[in-house]
């Protein structure tokens, strides 16, 4: 290797070339990629990760959502809001252990 007055290993032009070359090959072919709509997809775990948050706040805001409006229906103050986002919430881990349960 080439060393220069620093002591350092000094990078040739061809290599800086070499360097930006790739850089730019690889943003056209993300950019080509999403235009054709070969994007790369999200993993497994990342699907699974979603799918589990989703359980969670589906749950959550669904039995406050009817909790609310039962509430509302029925004037019975917040007793109903209170069940539902504790039944939501149970609802949610009931999903998610048979998520989690299943067999691949």
């Amino acid at each position: 290797m080439v060393e220069d007055e620093t002591g350092q290993n000094a990078k040739s032009s061809q290599d800086a070339r070499l360097d930006s070359l790739e850089k730019r090959l690889s943003r056209v072919q993300a950019a080509e990629a999403k235009r054709t709509g070969q994007a790369p997809t999200t993993d497994a775990n990342e699907q699974l990760g979603q799918r589990v948050l989703s359980y969670l706040l589906g749950g959550l805001l669904g039995g406050a959502l009817i909790g609310w409006v039962l509430d509302k229906v029925f004037g019975t103050g917040h007793l109903l809001l209170v069940i539902g986002l504790v039944l939501g919430t149970v609802g949610g881990f009931w999903s998610i252990i048979k998520l989690a349960n299943r067999r691949p």
